[in-house]
């Protein structure tokens, strides 16, 4: 995509949606990805993301999540020419860190297939309330937009839930220790498994590599203690796992799309 033209985006606000109807030719293109989490669902026709290893195909009932700093590049499918879709861009609450971590199609891109129409309806109505005449708009949208997300956690945790054994054991081993040194080899002793094998069936039952859900929930829990502690952020930092607080902060930004600092901030 390096011929492509970069599409403009500022985050300026905590809330920003659409609901699009384009056609053939239409692309976004970011290539650093932006600070804030972008989720689409696709309501009519297709639409396509690209990706390091190629693409993800998108059609009605598909809900796609981009994490902070994910590279887009997304259009419509070339042989359907048409793609209708609603989205958000949004600044997650502290608490929603839990909600967002859906299966990856690659480092930043994850995909949940949900055929729910009262769900969709319900994305569809955080655009109609952040663009009404209501005073309180944002803050009635963003409270619509906590419930959609809720709506998704729910069907993510019920196909979670399914699966190898070893992998759910893997998962508590790891939920275990978030505040140690935890390599992939740690993981795969503990649950019977030689490493390569774990990390084939990890990302076959998760979407995700082992590394990244460990950084994943690692950086759950330093939400949950900026939230809800007055720790300093060296200790949130050693809490969650980190030795460096400077790397802890970089990791954080990617995943929150702020500092730790401003995280605290936003959520008193």
């Amino acid at each position: 995509m390096s011929d492509i033209a970069e599409s403009p985006y500022r985050a300026t606000r905590r809330l920003l949606t659409g609901h699009f109807h384009e056609t053939s030719g239409y692309r976004a293109v970011r290539r650093r990805g932006v600070s804030d989490w972008l989720l689409v669902h696709t309501t009519g026709g297709r639409g396509r993301f690209g990706h390091a290893g190629g693409e993800l195909i998108v059609e009605p009932g598909d809900w796609v999540l981009l994490r902070p700093g994910t590279p887009h590049d997304y259009g419509v499918e070339a042989s359907l020419e048409r793609w209708e879709l609603v989205w958000a861009h949004f600044q997650p609450r502290p608490d929603w860190a839990e909600w967002l971590n859906w299966p990856a199609v690659a480092d930043g891109l994850m995909h949940l297939r949900i055929e729910d129409d009262a769900l969709a309806k319900q994305f569809a109505g955080v655009h109609d309330l952040l663009n009404s005449q209501h005073s309180r708009r944002e803050a009635l949208a963003f409270n619509a937009l906590e419930a959609v997300l809720l709506g998704c956690d729910a069907y993510n945790r019920r196909e979670s839930r399914a699966g190898d054994g070893r992998i759910r054991r893997a998962l508590d081993f790891i939920d275990g220790r978030l505040a140690e040194k935890l390599l992939i080899d740690d993981v795969a002793a503990a649950v019977g498994l030689s490493p390569s094998r774990l990390a084939h069936l990890f990302r076959e039952e998760t979407g995700e590599t082992v590394q990244g859900h460990i950084e994943g929930r690692r950086m759950q829990l330093a939400a949950d203690l900026l939230r809800r502690t007055s720790f300093p952020i060296k200790q949130v930092a050693a809490s969650a796992g980190f030795e460096s607080q400077f790397y802890f902060s970089q990791r954080f930004r990617r995943w929150m799309g702020v500092s730790p600092l401003q995280f605290r901030r936003v959520g008193e």
